[in-house]
């Protein structure tokens, strides 16, 4: 058995501020502008998307929004 630590209210010793490096809790999700829009996917495809995205415990959405932004990223003539 670990001995027990005792605490008291003695003097720590030299102490350093540390600033504060990280950034504000809404700082850390990375959102993109979206833009919401109705299409019409093969039942084939959703239903692919849906399986996919359950086995690893995510949107299919967010699935199918990231396909499109890579193949977007992929072919943007202004890169």
């Amino acid at each position: 058995m670990k001995p027990r630590i005792k605490y008291s209210d003695e003097p720590m010793g030299t102490l350093k501020v540390v600033r504060d490096f990280l950034p504000p809790p809404e700082g850390l999700v990375l959102k993109e502008e979206q833009v919401k829009v109705t299409i019409s996917l093969s039942k084939k495809s959703v239903d692919f998307f849906k399986t996919v995205a359950r086995q690893n415990h995510t949107s299919y959405q967010k699935m199918i929004r990231r396909v499109i932004d890579l193949y977007s990223t992929n072919y943007d003539s202004r890169a």
